[in-house]
Order: structure tokens, then sequence, then C-alpha cells
């Protein structure tokens, strides 16, 4: 018996006592997790309490038959595999069953090899359904140019850079680390006439001074001491395109007036050459830091961002943004799933609270950087609170309600919401997340239906 195979949950349902016993012994003995159970009835009830890989069930039941056991399962999410048995069976009923959505249709006495082999047969053909299916949600799901939110603030932000993007001005990008600020350029090249054009990044901080001239402007030949050959630089390399120019606080003070003379009069000088050639290049700056701040220390000449400022555009931090928080908790969750192979089913509740009131310093970066630790630590596919670093876990109050929605500004005790109001929000955003699909919310919240109604009472 595998791992895998001993968490494959499987519900028969027969009325048949010792017919039921022997299809429960014998999916038992292939290694399946078996619930029996003998009506329609204890069959529905049974599946709005727990998830199952595969139904099998016979097609006369008392009151309800097969048929209404198969539109059952039809409403789950993810909907588990189904076989229908029965001793009267016709190629009318065959058809009828798979028409509704039954995988595969035995008679009775059913042969148990053939039971085996169909059980095997349809949870593969799922579990290839379910991953092609996966891979088209994360390939598909690009979002805005690979930002994702629907808060008014990312809202606000991609309008800008739509009506930013037909323009050749030079735009000033400013946020904090690990918000997407390169992102950012890339979507204002994509949505630009320029978008047919080369996009080229540089980061300024990463390239040391006396390589930063010859790499942004080129050299000629015998330049310097191993120049054996003229070289393109990046302006060159972008023209008819975009230049992003991450960190440009990091660029030293002399680059900084050869730059300011490029965006002035459009024209380039290779080191080493004579001449000057014309360059076609828009040019996306970007920082994390203050610039009025870098301005004053001599980091940042105030002439060169006054001419990179024709537009300025702020990407908003993580905390200011918390309806996106789950959103991408769920994107990152299916794509780090995906490329490492692994089965995350859900995230604990708790541990989707702590989650949801975390600051996360590091912004969007640093949310991807914990979905792929706890999707590695995971156990049995579900993300618990042990799985989160410790900073995230500490079980002290967030320094900034905002981060979840909380109510008020932190300053007074009575700002703050009760963990049951807390709780109450939460699944309400699960609800509205499975666009009122009640069975999906509770498998998702970890808690069964009975009690997703009692925690919201008359709001359901």
């Amino acid at each position: 018996m595998t791992d895998d195979r001993a968490r494959e949950m499987v519900l028969v349902v027969e009325d048949d006592a010792g017919h039921r016993e022997l299809l429960q012994q014998e999916l038992s003995d292939a290694g399946y997790h078996v619930t029996a159970v003998a009506s329609a009835e204890q069959a529905m009830a049974v599946l709005g309490e727990r998830s199952f890989a595969l139904v099998v069930s016979d097609l006369r039941l008392p009151e309800a038959d097969g048929f209404a056991v198969l539109e059952a399962t039809r409403t789950l999410v993810p909907a588990p595999g189904f076989i229908m048995l029965t001793g009267f069976g016709t190629i009318d009923q065959a058809v009828s069953a798979l028409k509704a959505g039954a995988d595969d249709f035995l008679t009775k006495p059913v042969d148990l090899e053939h039971l085996r082999l169909a059980a095997q047969r349809v949870l593969q053909t799922r579990q290839l359904r379910a991953e092609v299916q996966q891979y088209r949600e994360v390939l598909g799901d690009r979002g805005f140019h690979g930002m994702q939110g629907k808060s008014p603030a990312m809202l606000r932000l991609f309008d800008l850079i739509r009506r930013i993007a037909p323009s050749d001005g030079s735009v000033l990008i400013t946020g904090e680390s690990g918000t997407g600020k390169e992102l950012v350029a890339r979507a204002l090249h994509e949505e630009s006439p320029r978008a047919d054009g080369p996009f080229v990044a540089l980061n300024c901080a990463g390239i040391p001074e006396t390589l930063l001239e010859s790499e942004l402007l080129g050299h000629a030949a015998g330049a310097f001491s191993g120049a054996k050959g003229s070289r393109r630089g990046l302006f060159l390399e972008a023209d008819g395109g975009t230049l992003f120019l991450d960190e440009i606080g990091e660029m030293p003070a002399s680059m900084q007036t050869k730059l300011l003379r490029v965006l002035q009069d459009g024209r380039v000088r290779p080191v080493g050459a004579n001449e000057e050639i014309p360059t076609d290049v828009r040019i996306v700056a970007a920082t994390h830091r203050d610039v009025t701040e870098l301005m004053t220390e001599g980091q940042l000449r105030e002439d060169l961002f006054f001419r990179l400022e024709t537009f300025r555009i702020e990407v908003p931090p993580l905390r200011e943004r918390g309806e996106d928080i789950a959103r991408l908790l769920h994107i990152f969750l299916r794509r780090h799933a995906l490329e490492q192979g692994l089965s995350v089913r859900r995230i604990e509740p708790e541990a989707m609270r702590r989650l949801l009131g975390y600051r996360f310093p590091g912004n969007v970066r640093e949310l991807a950087g914990l979905v792929e630790r706890a999707a590695t630590l995971a156990r049995d596919g579900v993300i618990r609170l042990d799985d989160l670093p410790e900073r995230v876990r500490a079980d002290a109050p967030l320094r900034d309600p905002s981060v979840a929605g909380l109510r008020g500004d932190g300053e007074h005790d009575e700002a703050w919401e009760t963990l049951e109001e807390l709780e109450n929000r939460y699944i309400r955003q699960v609800l509205a997340h499975t666009e009122g699909n009640k069975q999906r919310a509770a498998r998702i919240l970890g808690i069964g239906r009975k009690t997703l109604y009692r925690k919201l009472g008359d709001e359901l």
C-alpha cells in the first residue's frame, strides 16, 4: 500500500449488507480508506462532512436512487470520481449514468478485479484532469502583466499605468523593497507603443562604478585596458524600447551627470569614441529609498530627479492592500505546488488568520517566500501554524490593523476586532472566494457544513 493510496477516501453506497461488506473489504484490501453506507440519504450526509476521492454507488437504493447520489457529488469541489453499480444493467442506463457525470458503469455481480482496475483508472484520470486544470489556471492567471490584485490601491495603480504608458516621458517608480517595481516598469513597456521594442533592465547597485559607464554607454575598441573590441551599451541595446534603471539612487554622481546629458540630448557617446550616436529610449527609474532623503544626502541630483519625474508612480506596500493577501497566497501556493510536484490542499484557519494579520515588511516578495517554505514543510497537504516562521507565529498585536482590513488606527483597544468578528469576516471572505459554495467553503475552512451554518447563523 502506498502513502498516496492510503490517503484516498472512497465512499461505498449499497443497500445490500452482504454486498456492501464485500465491496468495503475489497477496496480496503486495495489500499483505500473506505466508508460504507446503506442509503442515498446517508451518503449525502457523509459527503457533506468529508472529502472523498471516489464514490461507488448502487443504482437502486431505498427512497432515492444512485442518480441522486451522483447529482450530489457533482456539486462538490473538487468532484470525486464516480462508479455506478446495478444488477439490472442496460445500455440505456449506462449511457444515462455516463451523461450524468459518472466515470464508469459496472453490472452486478461485480467482478472484484474489474472493480479494482476501474477504481484505479478513474482516480488516475481524475488526477490528470485536476493537474491539467491547475496548469491552465496558473498559466492563465497572469493578472495585469504579472501583477495580481483587486484592492482599490492596485486598481488605481493599474489605471495609472494605462494612462502613463502611451507617453514617452520618463517615469520614476518609488516603493518599498519587494513591492514589484520592475513588474510595474515592464507593464509600462508592454502597455506602450514601444511594446515591440526591447525592455532592458539594470540594477545600478549591482555594477561597480568603474564598469557602469561602459555598461550603459558602451565603449570603443581600445578605450581601456582589455577593451579589445567595441561594445554597444544598454542605451543602444534598448533603442526603440525601454531602459529600466533600478535603484537609481545608487548610481555614482559622475554617472548621474552623464545620464542627465543623454536624457536632454537623446544621444550617447561610448567610452573612447569621438562621435555621439542618437538613441530613442524611454527611461524608467526606480528606488526603494525616500527621494527627498536621497537628494538631501547628495545621493540623487535634483536636476536628474526632476528630469526623471515627468511621471511618478508609487507602488503600494502589501499592508495597504489587505484584500489581496488571500488571493496572492492561493496563487503562489498553486504555482509552487505545481513547480515542485507538491499536493497542498488547504491552509489551516489559524495559520490563515496569522498570515492575513501579518505586516509583511518584505511585501509580495516575502509572501512568496513564506508560501514556498510553508508548502514545502506542509504535512498531509495542509499548511499549519507551525509551518510558518516564528515572526508570523508570534502571538503579538498587529502594529498596523489595516494589514488585515481591521477597524481603527490601532491606538485604542476598542478599535480592534474581537476574535469572533475576525473569524466571521474571514468566513465571509472564503464564501466570497467560493462564490457562495458552502460545501467548498467548509472544506477550505476545515469545518463541517453544520459548523459553518452555526458560526454565521442567519447570515448564510
